[in-house]
């Protein structure tokens, strides 16, 4: 895939790691794309701004030692993919209010998520982010006693921040139902049950792609999802923001099934060849790399697509599409 450079798209994010790949080399043209005239470090620092914040205001009523690993976990710097998702789509479809809070509630999810998994009962990592895993440092029953209690947590945060955003009780209860979908049994939860079961097993492609699609689909989908209605779009409008979500979302996943095998774990900021190590049926083991590789690029298109059909397709929307193929971690 030939790189492309067009001298009318500035760069984007040119002091933050993340930012490189997301304005790097590689981007594919879009119908419809427009300049990137805006920086999501900008973005992105609001959201670390709105946990931080919430690490201050809500964690006191917590014991500390569960109090002091879930701000731990939240101020584990990442990508921040999920956050910067519902603000994209809360702008393209209308937003105006500033929902950086909002967009807090999903990560405090995936924070949580993440602490689970890293624990020695599931996937017994380390190295999260580059640095101990929180049960490394708080210890495991600690730790899984933050991860429970950050789902409360980000319930209050999302019914809070829609609140101040003037969004109508209909709509509020939609985007927690969409918070929950992404988090439960039908979604990140039922996901990662169904890969652990699935660890030493020749899985098919469908039946790795429907795991996936539950596991970090649903979650990078209720994101967008809670963008949507949070801004009042209406139902087509959400229907082409969930196409896209559920598309990137399972491209995401391919990408960090390559990047184990590829990378290392000092690129990766965590175990690198875990997947192999737990025996678990890969999109490179079934694909090989270029196959995987090509597997995603075909979903970005298809989630570009329906973005773009509907009128959606924003810049900053394209670029954390293609982010997703081009990232080194």
């Amino acid at each position: 895939m030939q790189a492309i450079v067009e001298p009318e798209f500035e760069p984007i994010f040119e002091n933050d790691e993340v930012g490189k790949q997301l304005a790097g080399p590689g981007k594919r043209p879009r119908t419809g794309r427009l300049p990137v005239t805006g920086s999501f470090a900008s973005e992105r620092q609001q959201v670390e701004r709105a946990l931080e914040a919430i690490s201050s205001k809500r964690l006191s009523v917590l014991a500390p030692p569960v109090a002091e690993a879930i701000d731990y976990g939240l101020r584990s710097r990442g990508k921040r993919l999920r956050p910067l998702l519902l603000l994209f789509a809360y702008r393209a479809c209308g937003g105006k209010g500033d929902a950086s809070a909002l967009a807090c509630a999903p990560e405090i999810i995936h924070c949580y998520s993440l602490i689970h998994d890293d624990l020695p009962c599931m996937d017994d990592d380390d190295m999260r982010r580059g640095r101990p895993t929180v049960h490394r440092v708080h210890g495991s029953r600690t730790a899984i006693r933050a991860g429970a209690a950050m789902i409360p947590l980000a319930v209050a945060v999302a019914r809070d921040a829609l609140s101040t955003l003037g969004v109508a009780p209909d709509r509020t209860r939609r985007s927690v139902g969409a918070l929950l979908a992404g988090a439960g049994a039908g979604g990140m939860i039922g996901g990662q049950l169904r890969d652990l079961a699935g660890e030493g097993a020749a899985l098919s492609l469908d039946e790795r792609e429907a795991i996936h699609a539950a596991k970090t689909g649903a979650l990078i989908t209720g994101s967008a999802r809670i963008g949507a209605l949070a801004a009042g779009a209406d139902e087509a409008t959400i229907d082409a923001i969930d196409g896209y979500g559920r598309s990137i979302g399972l491209a995401f996943q391919i990408m960090d099934d390559v990047l184990d095998l590829t990378s290392t774990t000092g690129e990766l900021g965590k175990t690198a060849g875990r997947d192999a190590a737990l025996g678990k049926s890969t999109y490179p083991a079934l694909l090989g790399v270029d196959g995987a590789r090509k597997r995603a690029e075909a979903l970005i298109d298809t989630g570009m697509a329906a973005l773009d059909k509907a009128g959606l397709l924003t810049p900053e929307l394209s670029q954390v599409a293609n982010f997703m193929v081009t990232r080194t971690s």
